[in-house]
Protein backbone atom coordinates (compact mmCIF):
# COMPACT_ATOMS: atom_id res chain seq x y z
CA UNK A 1 0.00 0.00 0.00
CA UNK A 2 3.03 2.50 1.06
CA UNK A 3 3.99 3.00 -3.11
CA UNK A 4 0.29 3.64 -3.95
CA UNK A 5 -0.09 6.08 -1.16
CA UNK A 6 3.43 7.39 -2.27
CA UNK A 7 1.85 7.92 -5.95
CA UNK A 8 -1.56 10.00 -4.70
CA UNK A 9 1.09 11.86 -2.46
CA UNK A 10 2.80 12.92 -5.64
CA UNK A 11 -0.08 13.49 -7.73
CA UNK A 12 -1.68 15.75 -5.08
CA UNK A 13 1.27 18.21 -5.25
CA UNK A 14 0.31 18.41 -9.04
CA UNK A 15 -3.21 19.35 -8.38
CA UNK A 16 -2.32 22.24 -5.88
CA UNK A 17 0.42 23.40 -8.36
CA UNK A 18 -2.59 23.31 -11.26
CA UNK A 19 -4.90 25.04 -8.52
CA UNK A 20 -7.44 22.23 -8.33
CA UNK A 21 -9.16 20.82 -5.70
CA UNK A 22 -9.37 17.18 -7.11
CA UNK A 23 -9.03 14.94 -9.66
CA UNK A 24 -11.50 12.50 -10.99
CA UNK A 25 -9.16 9.70 -12.23
CA UNK A 26 -11.34 7.24 -14.80
CA UNK A 27 -8.73 5.57 -16.94
CA UNK A 28 -8.38 2.14 -15.37
CA UNK A 29 -4.99 2.03 -15.67
CA UNK A 30 -4.26 5.09 -14.26
CA UNK A 31 -6.64 4.05 -11.16
CA UNK A 32 -4.71 0.56 -10.60
CA UNK A 33 -1.78 3.00 -11.01
CA UNK A 34 -2.91 5.20 -7.79
CA UNK A 35 -4.97 2.37 -5.77
CA UNK A 36 -4.04 -0.96 -7.05
CA UNK A 37 -7.26 -1.94 -8.37
CA UNK A 38 -7.28 -4.44 -11.69
CA UNK A 39 -11.25 -4.57 -12.30
CA UNK A 40 -13.05 -3.66 -15.28
CA UNK A 41 -14.81 -1.03 -13.52
CA UNK A 42 -13.42 1.54 -10.84
CA UNK A 43 -12.49 5.18 -10.43
CA UNK A 44 -11.09 6.95 -8.05
CA UNK A 45 -10.72 10.51 -6.55
CA UNK A 46 -8.10 12.44 -5.23
CA UNK A 47 -8.29 15.27 -3.02
CA UNK A 48 -5.59 18.15 -2.94
CA UNK A 49 -6.13 17.82 0.93
CA UNK A 50 -5.27 14.70 1.32
CA UNK A 51 -8.23 14.21 3.58
CA UNK A 52 -11.00 13.30 0.91
CA UNK A 53 -9.98 10.51 -1.37
CA UNK A 54 -12.52 8.12 -2.21
CA UNK A 55 -12.71 4.98 -4.08
CA UNK A 56 -15.26 3.79 -6.30
CA UNK A 57 -16.49 0.63 -7.45
CA UNK A 58 -19.58 -1.45 -8.01
CA UNK A 59 -21.11 -4.36 -6.45
CA UNK A 60 -19.19 -7.32 -8.18
CA UNK A 61 -16.10 -6.08 -6.97
CA UNK A 62 -17.20 -5.69 -3.54
CA UNK A 63 -14.73 -8.46 -2.17
CA UNK A 64 -11.92 -7.49 -4.85
CA UNK A 65 -11.79 -3.88 -3.79
CA UNK A 66 -11.71 -4.68 0.07
CA UNK A 67 -8.72 -6.41 -0.61
CA UNK A 68 -6.95 -4.52 -3.17
CA UNK A 69 -7.95 -0.61 -1.75
CA UNK A 70 -8.04 -1.33 2.13
CA UNK A 71 -6.90 2.39 2.50
CA UNK A 72 -9.08 4.54 0.62
CA UNK A 73 -12.87 5.42 1.19
CA UNK A 74 -14.79 3.03 -0.98
CA UNK A 75 -18.23 3.67 -2.87
CA UNK A 76 -20.16 1.22 -4.29
CA UNK A 77 -21.87 2.63 -6.64
CA UNK A 78 -22.32 3.02 -10.76
CA UNK A 79 -21.47 4.97 -12.88
CA UNK A 80 -18.45 5.86 -10.86
CA UNK A 81 -17.43 8.69 -12.64
CA UNK A 82 -21.24 10.72 -11.93
CA UNK A 83 -21.41 9.47 -8.29
CA UNK A 84 -17.79 10.85 -7.63
CA UNK A 85 -18.47 14.02 -9.25
CA UNK A 86 -21.46 14.46 -7.60
CA UNK A 87 -19.35 14.48 -3.94
CA UNK A 88 -17.08 17.86 -5.01
CA UNK A 89 -17.06 21.56 -4.79
CA UNK A 90 -14.41 23.69 -6.11
CA UNK A 91 -12.06 22.76 -9.12
CA UNK A 92 -12.32 19.53 -9.83
CA UNK A 93 -10.04 18.12 -13.20
CA UNK A 94 -10.83 15.63 -15.16
CA UNK A 95 -9.34 13.21 -17.57
CA UNK A 96 -10.06 15.07 -20.13
CA UNK A 97 -7.78 12.81 -22.90
CA UNK A 98 -10.40 9.86 -21.32
CA UNK A 99 -13.76 11.06 -21.16
CA UNK A 100 -15.70 11.13 -24.19
CA UNK A 101 -18.31 13.87 -25.65
CA UNK A 102 -21.24 12.01 -24.04
CA UNK A 103 -19.04 11.39 -20.90
CA UNK A 104 -18.60 15.25 -20.31
CA UNK A 105 -22.13 16.22 -21.21
CA UNK A 106 -22.93 13.71 -18.08
CA UNK A 107 -20.07 14.82 -15.62
CA UNK A 108 -21.07 18.35 -16.16
CA UNK A 109 -24.59 17.49 -15.40
CA UNK A 110 -23.59 15.65 -12.21
CA UNK A 111 -20.85 17.93 -10.87
CA UNK A 112 -23.66 20.76 -10.13
CA UNK A 113 -21.42 22.43 -7.16
CA UNK A 114 -18.16 21.76 -8.64
CA UNK A 115 -16.21 23.41 -12.31
CA UNK A 116 -14.82 21.40 -14.14
CA UNK A 117 -11.09 21.25 -15.35
CA UNK A 118 -9.34 20.03 -18.36
CA UNK A 119 -6.47 17.89 -16.32
CA UNK A 120 -5.58 15.32 -18.88
CA UNK A 121 -1.90 13.48 -18.90
CA UNK A 122 -1.55 14.33 -15.23
CA UNK A 123 -1.14 11.01 -13.92
CA UNK A 124 0.61 9.67 -16.87
CA UNK A 125 3.46 12.54 -16.10
CA UNK A 126 4.24 10.79 -12.95
CA UNK A 127 4.02 7.15 -15.06
CA UNK A 128 7.04 8.43 -16.88
CA UNK A 129 9.65 7.26 -14.51
CA UNK A 130 9.19 4.20 -12.23
CA UNK A 131 9.45 3.90 -8.69
CA UNK A 132 11.01 0.39 -7.57
CA UNK A 133 8.16 -1.36 -7.02
CA UNK A 134 7.57 -0.81 -10.94
CA UNK A 135 10.96 -1.91 -11.86
CA UNK A 136 10.55 -5.06 -9.95
CA UNK A 137 7.66 -5.69 -11.98
CA UNK A 138 9.75 -4.96 -15.31
CA UNK A 139 12.46 -6.93 -14.28
CA UNK A 140 9.88 -10.24 -13.27
CA UNK A 141 8.45 -9.94 -16.91
CA UNK A 142 11.87 -9.47 -18.35
CA UNK A 143 13.14 -12.47 -16.75
CA UNK A 144 10.02 -14.51 -17.69
CA UNK A 145 10.54 -13.74 -21.86
CA UNK A 146 14.12 -14.61 -21.19
CA UNK A 147 13.57 -17.72 -20.05
CA UNK A 148 11.26 -18.48 -22.40
CA UNK A 149 13.02 -18.05 -25.69
CA UNK A 150 15.77 -19.80 -23.71
CA UNK A 151 13.38 -23.07 -23.37
CA UNK A 152 12.04 -22.54 -26.60
CA UNK A 153 15.53 -22.65 -28.30
CA UNK A 154 16.66 -25.59 -25.91
CA UNK A 155 13.84 -27.81 -26.98
CA UNK A 156 14.12 -27.75 -30.06
CA UNK A 157 11.61 -25.33 -30.74
CA UNK A 158 13.05 -23.50 -33.47
CA UNK A 159 13.61 -26.32 -36.75
CA UNK A 160 12.67 -27.01 -40.10
CA UNK A 161 9.37 -27.05 -41.21
CA UNK A 162 7.71 -25.40 -38.50
CA UNK A 163 5.51 -22.69 -39.22
CA UNK A 164 5.34 -18.96 -37.52
CA UNK A 165 1.90 -19.71 -36.23
CA UNK A 166 3.56 -22.81 -34.44
CA UNK A 167 6.22 -20.97 -32.97
CA UNK A 168 4.81 -17.80 -31.34
CA UNK A 169 2.20 -20.17 -29.63
CA UNK A 170 4.69 -22.65 -28.42
CA UNK A 171 6.27 -18.59 -26.98
CA UNK A 172 3.49 -17.62 -25.70
CA UNK A 173 3.01 -20.88 -23.82
CA UNK A 174 6.20 -20.76 -22.33
CA UNK A 175 5.81 -17.44 -21.59
CA UNK A 176 2.99 -18.66 -18.84
CA UNK A 177 5.22 -21.65 -17.90
CA UNK A 178 7.41 -19.05 -16.38
CA UNK A 179 6.06 -16.18 -14.84
CA UNK A 180 3.55 -14.65 -17.12
CA UNK A 181 0.01 -13.43 -16.59
CA UNK A 182 -0.01 -13.36 -20.17
CA UNK A 183 2.37 -11.91 -23.45
CA UNK A 184 2.67 -8.07 -23.33
CA UNK A 185 1.14 -8.28 -27.04
CA UNK A 186 0.74 -10.82 -30.40
CA UNK A 187 3.64 -12.11 -30.90
CA UNK A 188 5.66 -11.19 -33.91
CA UNK A 189 7.39 -14.51 -35.57
CA UNK A 190 8.87 -14.00 -38.47
CA UNK A 191 10.84 -16.32 -41.00
CA UNK A 192 12.97 -15.95 -43.69
CA UNK A 193 11.68 -12.61 -46.19
CA UNK A 194 9.26 -12.01 -43.68
CA UNK A 195 11.71 -10.26 -41.47
CA UNK A 196 12.11 -7.25 -42.98
CA UNK A 197 8.28 -6.58 -42.22
CA UNK A 198 8.84 -4.35 -39.26
CA UNK A 199 5.34 -5.48 -37.73
CA UNK A 200 4.90 -9.25 -39.85
CA UNK A 201 2.06 -11.14 -37.94
CA UNK A 202 2.94 -14.89 -37.97
CA UNK A 203 1.02 -16.88 -41.04
CA UNK A 204 1.50 -20.50 -41.89
CA UNK A 205 4.70 -19.48 -43.53
CA UNK A 206 7.41 -22.74 -42.91
CA UNK A 207 10.75 -22.44 -41.20
CA UNK A 208 13.79 -23.26 -43.79
CA UNK A 209 17.23 -23.60 -43.29
CA UNK A 210 19.45 -20.26 -43.93
CA UNK A 211 16.43 -18.27 -43.25
CA UNK A 212 16.47 -14.81 -40.52
CA UNK A 213 14.18 -15.92 -37.56
CA UNK A 214 12.76 -12.72 -36.12
CA UNK A 215 11.17 -13.03 -32.19
CA UNK A 216 9.42 -9.59 -31.57
CA UNK A 217 7.67 -10.50 -27.81
CA UNK A 218 7.05 -9.97 -24.32
CA UNK A 219 5.88 -11.07 -21.02
CA UNK A 220 3.07 -9.31 -18.71
CA UNK A 221 4.05 -9.88 -15.02
CA UNK A 222 1.53 -7.50 -12.40
CA UNK A 223 -0.13 -5.54 -15.27
CA UNK A 224 3.83 -4.32 -16.44
CA UNK A 225 5.11 -4.91 -19.89
CA UNK A 226 8.36 -6.22 -21.09
CA UNK A 227 9.32 -5.83 -24.71
CA UNK A 228 12.42 -7.56 -26.49
CA UNK A 229 13.54 -8.72 -30.44
CA UNK A 230 16.09 -10.96 -30.98
CA UNK A 231 16.71 -12.14 -34.35
CA UNK A 232 19.00 -15.81 -35.19
CA UNK A 233 19.68 -17.63 -38.25
CA UNK A 234 18.96 -21.23 -38.84
CA UNK A 235 21.71 -22.84 -39.76
CA UNK A 236 24.84 -21.60 -41.39
CA UNK A 237 24.58 -17.74 -42.08
CA UNK A 238 25.21 -16.23 -45.08
CA UNK A 239 28.08 -13.24 -45.22
CA UNK A 240 25.57 -10.34 -45.83
CA UNK A 241 23.29 -11.86 -43.03
CA UNK A 242 25.98 -11.33 -40.18
CA UNK A 243 27.10 -7.92 -42.02
CA UNK A 244 23.62 -6.52 -41.42
CA UNK A 245 23.22 -8.49 -38.15
CA UNK A 246 26.80 -6.35 -37.06
CA UNK A 247 25.55 -3.20 -38.19
CA UNK A 248 22.41 -3.19 -35.91
CA UNK A 249 24.25 -4.78 -33.55
CA UNK A 250 26.55 -1.82 -33.71
CA UNK A 251 23.65 0.74 -34.21
CA UNK A 252 22.32 -0.96 -30.85
CA UNK A 253 24.85 -0.29 -28.48
CA UNK A 254 25.33 3.31 -29.65
CA UNK A 255 21.40 3.96 -28.79
CA UNK A 256 21.47 1.98 -25.14
CA UNK A 257 25.02 4.14 -24.77
CA UNK A 258 23.20 7.40 -25.09
CA UNK A 259 20.72 6.72 -22.60
CA UNK A 260 21.22 8.60 -19.90
CA UNK A 261 19.68 11.37 -17.23
CA UNK A 262 19.01 14.51 -18.93
CA UNK A 263 19.81 13.37 -22.38
CA UNK A 264 16.92 14.49 -25.54
CA UNK A 265 15.06 11.66 -26.67
CA UNK A 266 15.72 12.76 -30.34
CA UNK A 267 19.56 12.69 -29.31
CA UNK A 268 19.18 8.98 -28.40
CA UNK A 269 17.50 8.55 -31.49
CA UNK A 270 19.94 10.36 -33.73
CA UNK A 271 22.95 8.40 -31.93
CA UNK A 272 21.44 4.84 -33.09
CA UNK A 273 20.35 5.74 -36.75
CA UNK A 274 23.52 7.43 -37.52
CA UNK A 275 25.57 4.49 -37.32
CA UNK A 276 23.32 2.79 -39.70
CA UNK A 277 23.00 5.46 -42.08
CA UNK A 278 26.44 5.99 -42.77
CA UNK A 279 26.67 2.64 -43.56
CA UNK A 280 23.98 3.72 -46.59
CA UNK A 281 20.62 1.76 -45.07
CA UNK A 282 19.20 5.03 -43.76
CA UNK A 283 16.16 4.64 -45.53
CA UNK A 284 15.49 1.12 -44.39
CA UNK A 285 15.30 1.61 -40.63
CA UNK A 286 11.88 2.67 -40.60
CA UNK A 287 10.57 3.52 -36.84
CA UNK A 288 11.64 5.24 -34.45
CA UNK A 289 13.99 3.49 -32.20
CA UNK A 290 11.75 3.12 -29.07
CA UNK A 291 9.33 3.79 -26.26
CA UNK A 292 8.62 3.16 -23.17
CA UNK A 293 6.89 0.49 -21.02
CA UNK A 294 5.21 0.34 -18.02
CA UNK A 295 1.37 -0.49 -17.30
CA UNK A 296 1.25 0.10 -21.26
CA UNK A 297 3.38 -1.57 -23.99
CA UNK A 298 3.42 1.68 -25.45
CA UNK A 299 4.06 4.65 -23.68
CA UNK A 300 5.76 7.62 -22.97
CA UNK A 301 8.84 9.00 -23.68
CA UNK A 302 9.58 8.20 -27.50
CA UNK A 303 12.75 8.03 -29.16
CA UNK A 304 12.01 9.03 -32.43
CA UNK A 305 14.08 11.54 -34.51
CA UNK A 306 11.12 14.09 -33.58
CA UNK A 307 11.08 13.49 -29.93
CA UNK A 308 11.67 16.30 -28.04
CA UNK A 309 11.28 14.93 -24.29
CA UNK A 310 14.13 14.79 -21.84
CA UNK A 311 14.96 11.84 -20.07
CA UNK A 312 14.97 10.66 -16.49
CA UNK A 313 16.56 8.56 -14.15
CA UNK A 314 13.54 6.01 -13.26
CA UNK A 315 12.21 5.91 -16.84
CA UNK A 316 11.80 2.52 -18.59
CA UNK A 317 12.53 2.51 -22.81
CA UNK A 318 12.87 -0.11 -25.30
CA UNK A 319 16.08 0.47 -27.85
CA UNK A 320 15.43 -1.40 -30.92
CA UNK A 321 16.69 -0.76 -34.07
CA UNK A 322 16.17 -2.53 -37.81
CA UNK A 323 17.34 -2.65 -41.25
CA UNK A 324 14.91 -4.05 -43.52
CA UNK A 325 15.61 -5.29 -46.99
CA UNK A 326 12.25 -5.99 -48.61
CA UNK A 327 12.45 -9.29 -50.10
CA UNK A 328 15.56 -10.51 -48.71
CA UNK A 329 15.42 -10.41 -44.88
CA UNK A 330 15.95 -7.96 -41.54
CA UNK A 331 17.19 -7.64 -38.46
CA UNK A 332 16.10 -5.96 -34.93
CA UNK A 333 17.24 -6.26 -32.00
CA UNK A 334 15.79 -4.84 -28.69
CA UNK A 335 15.84 -4.51 -25.23
CA UNK A 336 14.22 -2.90 -22.21
CA UNK A 337 16.20 -0.88 -20.03
CA UNK A 338 16.13 1.51 -17.05
CA UNK A 339 17.57 5.15 -17.28
CA UNK A 340 20.07 5.31 -14.22
CA UNK A 341 22.58 7.84 -12.98
CA UNK A 342 25.31 5.28 -13.14
CA UNK A 343 24.19 4.07 -16.82
CA UNK A 344 21.33 1.84 -18.21
CA UNK A 345 20.11 -0.95 -16.53
CA UNK A 346 19.20 -3.99 -18.74
CA UNK A 347 16.47 -5.49 -18.09
CA UNK A 348 16.10 -8.50 -21.49
CA UNK A 349 19.73 -10.30 -20.55
CA UNK A 350 19.42 -12.59 -23.41
CA UNK A 351 22.52 -12.92 -25.71
CA UNK A 352 22.90 -9.99 -28.20
CA UNK A 353 25.76 -12.33 -29.89
CA UNK A 354 24.87 -13.76 -33.21
CA UNK A 355 22.68 -16.99 -32.33
CA UNK A 356 23.18 -19.80 -35.10
CA UNK A 357 20.30 -22.27 -34.37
Amino acid sequence: MSSYSARRTALRQKLQAANLDALLVTNLLNVRYLTGFTGSNGAVLIGARGDDDVFCTDGRYLTQSARQVPDLERLIDRPCDIALARKVRGRLGFESHHVTVDGLDNLTKAAEKAELVRAGGLVETLRLVKDEVEIEALRMACAAADRALAALIGHGGLRPGRTEREVARELESRMLDHGAEGPSFSSIVAFGANSAVPHHSPTDATLHVGDFVKLDFGALVDGYHSDMTRTLVLGKPADWQRDLYDLVARSQAAGRGALKPGARTGHVDHASREVIEKAGHGDEFLHGLGHGVGLEIHEAPALSKAGDGTLSAGMAVTVEPGVYLSGRGGVRIEDTLVVRESGPELLTLTTKELVVV
